[in-house]
Order: C-alpha cells, then sequence, then structure tokens
C-alpha cells in the first residue's frame, strides 16, 4: 500500500474532525481521542488540597484559593471534551484553551491569580442574579484575558470583546454541563450540551496551556478527553 504524505495525511485528519458535521466527535470516543488524566495536569498557584483527581475521571475543586492548574505541555491545535457542574449557585470557573507562557510564570512566581489567554467562561446560571450584567453570560462566553487578542463571533457583547452564545443551553448548579471546545489555527468554537453557541477568530496567542480555574466556589469536572491535531 501507498503511504500519503504527511502534509495529505494531516489534512485528512482535520477535515475528519472538522467536516460538515462537528456533531459526530462532539462525545470524544472518535479514532485519535484519549482520557486526560492527572498525569496531564500540574500546579500553578493552587494548594494541594484545591484539586482532587479520582480513578472515574471526576476531579473536585474547592474554589479556594482562586488560581488555575495547566497542561504540562503546550498546546496549538486539539479538540477537548469535558463535562462540569457547579455545587454551590452563582459558581464561577472557566477554561484556558491558549494561556500565554509568560502569564503562567508570573503565576507560579506568586503574582496574580488568574493567567492571560483565551478563555472559555463556566458561569452558574444564578452568577449575578435573573438580571446578569451586558458585559457577561452564563451560557459560554468565549473572550480574550489580559494581552490575548480574538476577533469574537456574534452576537457580540457591548464591550466589543467577549463572543456571546447564541442559545441558552445551559444547566443549573448540581447538573452536568457538556462542552465540546474546538481550538485550531487561532478559532476557537465551543458547543453547550450539544449546540454550538460561541467563539472567536483570529486568536493570539494561537498556542499556549490548557487551563482549569478554580475560581471560588466548588466545581467539579469529570470526562476530559482530548485530542491533538496537526
Amino acid at each position: 500500500m501507498k503511504l500519503l504524505p504527511a502534509s495529505i495525511l494531516a489534512a485528512a485528519l482535520i477535515l475528519n474532525a472538522f467536516g460538515e458535521n462537528p456533531q459526530a466527535s462532539i462525545d470524544g470516543t472518535a479514532p485519535g481521542w484519549r482520557a486526560m488524566t492527572e498525569e496531564d495536569f500540574t500546579a500553578v498557584n493552587c494548594k494541594p488540597e484545591t484539586w482532587t483527581f479520582h480513578k472515574d475521571g471526576t476531579i473536585n475543586c474547592t474554589g479556594k484559593p482562586v488560581g488555575v492548574i495547566r497542561t504540562k505541555k503546550e498546546l496549538t491545535n486539539f479538540e477537548l471534551v469535558l463535562e462540569w457542574r457547579h455545587n454551590k449557585p452563582a459558581g464561577n470557573s472557566g477554561v484556558f484553551v491558549w494561556a500565554i507562557p509568560s502569564s503562567i510564570k508570573t503565576l507560579e512566581a506568586g503574582q496574580g491569580r488568574l493567567p492571560q489567554g483565551i478563555e472559555v467562561q463556566v458561569l452558574d446560571l444564578a452568577y449575578g442574579g435573573k438580571n446578569p450584567a451586558d458585559w457577561y453570560t452564563s451560557h459560554g462566553d468565549v473572550f480574550p484575558v489580559g494581552a490575548a487578542k480574538m476577533t469574537p463571533f456574534a452576537p457580540v457583547a457591548p464591550n466589543g470583546k467577549r463572543s456571546f452564545p447564541s442559545a441558552k443551553t445551559t444547566k443549573g448548579v448540581g447538573e452536568w454541563n457538556h462542552y465540546y471546545i474546538r481550538a485550531i489555527n487561532g478559532e476557537v468554537r465551543l458547543w453547550v450540551n450539544g449546540t454550538e453557541v460561541s467563539g472567536g477568530t483570529n486568536c493570539k496567542p494561537a498556542t499556549g496551556f490548557l487551563c482549569l480555574e478554580s475560581e471560588g466556589s466548588p466545581i467539579d469536572f469529570r470526562n476530559l478527553r482530548l485530542r491533538e491535531l496537526p
């Protein structure tokens, strides 16, 4: 059998992953996906007891102190699947898909609490009460933090920086929510509970660390799965 050049194989993999039916890989069980474990992450500026990894794939986070854990390696093009649930009303957390390495070093040196980069918001519906501020929502905002840049997909927040979700599909406190995040060539797209809702393009940086946030309230994650792409 004649082998295809690496460039053609890479293109074929991307087309398979990002074709007309992205729902096909939303559960993270297609070829190339793998489970993420404690071995994938390292501490940044949280306490040892902040994060607890269990053999069944569940991760408990106390929310205190505010900070992050990060992947041991930087990522560029990838897909990520995870589930999350807040354990108290008005819980706040997030996922950084491309956290800037220099900002991580600052945190590791004991300065600051959260990194700079592209963040995918994880908010409970009760955050901010029944009338959230006009600059955020509780249904999966995607936005740049600090020195990061991004052109948000519509609808766009009044401040012009955030991609607001086009649909409200998030479940409330105590219920599991499913995120499928696609990050490739400087573009981020987010599906919440099976529906694509938000994202952005022209992201800078378009490579960096994947981080999970501890942001003041207890939250659980589970079933983290990753597929790295060319």
